[in-house]
C-alpha cells in the first residue's frame, strides 16, 4: 500500500529509491545478524558508498542538504530492511540537522563535523543516557562530568549507557556536568554554564566502548556503553559555546524527532507486507483457495491498512507542512504525532502477527524481528504519558 501524496518531486523519488535500494540489501541480512547480535557493519559501509550518510549535511558542505519531509520518507523506506540501522541513522541525520537548525553564522566546528561525514563517511550520536539518572528527557543531571583545566582543555570522565551506533561512532556528543578546575590567575572566561554537551572523537584516549547491547529488540543497534576515563579534549569541544543554541530555533528542532517516528512506521509497513504475503501465498488443504479469501483474515488486512493510512497522513502531512510553513506548526502536534504513529505501529505489527498464526514466531520468519523492534519506540522520547499531560494543558488551559 502506498501512500496517495508521497513521493511527489523528483529529488524526493531519488531519495526515497536510495532508501529502498540499501533496505533491500539490509532485509536480505538482518534476520541472521539479528538472531547473533551481529552488528551490521556492510549496511554502513553501503551508506557510506550511496552518500546517504551525507542526507542532512548542507549541500555547502557536500551533502543533500534534505528537509524535515525528505529524510522522514527516507527512514520510512529504509527501516523497512532493517529497523536498528534505521535507528542510528534516524540519530545521526537528527543530531546534524539540529546542528544545522541551530547554525546563524559559518562555524569551524561544524565545517569539521560535515567534512568528516561527506569525506570519510562519519557517523555521529549524542551519548546522554547514563546508569543512575537514566533518560535526559526526565530531567537528570549528568553524573559524567568534564572538568576545565587553565589551558582551556577539557578531561571528561563517566559512564554512558545506550550509544546507539557505537561500534561505527566517529563522533561522539557527550552531555556533561561542568567543573571549572583553571586556576585563577588563568585569565579564562567565567563559565556561565553549569552542564553541556562535548564533541568527543572516537580516536581519544581513554575513550572505549563495553558492549553491553544485549536486548531483545532493536539487537543490531550496537546501544552499547560509552565509558570515558579522563578524555582530553580541546576548548572548543563544548558545542554549547562553539556551536552555540538559537532560541529563534527552538520549535524547528522539535520537528526532527520525525525521522525517528518514521523508522516505526517502516517496520509497521515491513510486517503488514509481509503478513499479506503470506496470506496470498498460504493454502492448508482444507481450503481450495488461499487464506486470503477468509473474511476475519481480510479484516485484519483492512486494520493494518486503516492504520497505516492514519499514521502516513499524520506523520507526513505534518512534516509537509512543516516543510513548507514551520510556524504554522505547534510544537505540541511534533509530539502527538510520534505517539499516534508509534502506538498505530505497534497494533499493526501485532496484527501481523495475528494474521499469520504461530508460524510468525519462526526465527526464520521476520515477523518476530519486526514485533520485538516496534516496540522499541515506546520508549523513546517524548514518553506517552508526557505526549498526554502536554495536550491536555493545552487545551485546558488555553
Amino acid at each position: 500500500m502506498g501512500f496517495p501524496a508521497y513521493p511527489v518531486t523528483d529529488r524526493q523519488k531519488q531519495i526515497v529509491q536510495m532508501a529502498s535500494d540499501l533496505a533491500k540489501k539490509f532485509g536480505q541480512r538482518a534476520n541472521e545478524n539479528d538472531w547473533a547480535a551481529k552488528f551490521p557493519y556492510e549496511n554502513y559501509q553501503d551508506l557510506k558508498d550511496s552518500g546517504y550518510l551525507t542526507l542532512t549535511v548542507p549541500r555547502d558542505f557536500g551533502g543533500w542538504g534534505a528537509n524535515v519531509l525528505e529524510v522522514t520518507l527516507a527512514q520510512f523506506y529504509l527501516a523497512q530492511g532493517c529497523g536498528s540501522t534505521g535507528l542510528v541513522m534516524s540519530m545521526h541525520h537528527t543530531n546534524i540537522a539540529k546542528l544545522v537548525e541551530h547554525l546563524t553564522e559559518p562555524r569551524p566546528l561544524f565545517a569539521q563535523i560535515c567534512r568528516a561525514v561527506v569525506e570519510e563517511g562519519a557517523v555521529i550520536n549524542s551519548s546522554a543516557s547514563e546508569p543512575a539518572t537514566g533518560s535526559p528527557s526526565r530531567g537528570g543531571r549528568p553524573e559524567t562530568t568534564a572538568r576545565r583545566q587553565s589551558d582551556g582543555s577539557w578531561v571528561i570522565t563517566g559512564h554512558k549507557t545506550f550509544t546507539t551506533g557505537a561500534p561505527i561512532l566517529y563522533y561522539f556528543i557527550v552531555s556533561c556536568s561542568i567543573v571549572d578546575e583553571a586556576d585563577a590567575d588563568a585569565n579564562l572566561p567565567p563559565l556561565t554554564l553549569d552542564r553541556g554537551s562535548f564533541l568527543v572523537p572516537r580516536a581519544s584516549e581513554g575513550l572505549s566502548i563495553e558492549e553491553t547491547w544485549n536486548s531483545v529488540g532493536m539487537r543490531l543497534s550496537g546501544s552499547h556503553d560509552l565509558l570515558l576515563e579522563n578524555v582530553h579534549v580541546s576548548a572548543d569541544a563544548l558545542m554549547d559555546t562553539s556551536l552555540p543554541t538559537n532560541p529563534a530555533a527552538k520549535v524547528r528542532v522539535g520537528a526532527w524527532a520525525f525521522p525517528m517516528t518514521a523508522v516505526y512506521l517502516g517496520i509497521a509497513q515491513a510486517a503488514r507486507d509481509e503478513a499479506v504475503t503470506f496470506a496470498r501465498r498460504r493454502r492448508p488443504n482444507s481450503l481450495d483457495k488461499p487464506i486470503s479469501s477468509i473474511p476475519h483474515i481480510q479484516e485484519k488486512v483492512a486494520k493494518m491498512d486503516l492504520d497505516l493510512l492514519q499514521a502516513k497522513a499524520v506523520l507526513f502531512g505534518i512534516a509537509d507542512q512543516f516543510s513548507h510553513d514551520p510556524d504554522s506548526v505547534p510544537a505540541s502536534q511534533f509530539a502527538a504525532a510520534k505517539y499516534l504513529v508509534t502506538n498505530h505501529a505497534v497494533e499493526i505489527v501485532e496484527t501481523a502477527m495475528r494474521l499469520v498464526g504461530g508460524a510468525s514466531l519462526s526465527l526464520s520468519f521476520p515477523l518476530q524481528r519486526y514485533y520485538r523492534d516496534v516496540r522499541a519506540g515506546l520508549h523513546h522520547p517524548p514518553m506517552d504519558d508526557t505526549t498526554i499531560g502536554l495536550l491536555a494543558r493545552e487545551a485546558l488551559d488555553s
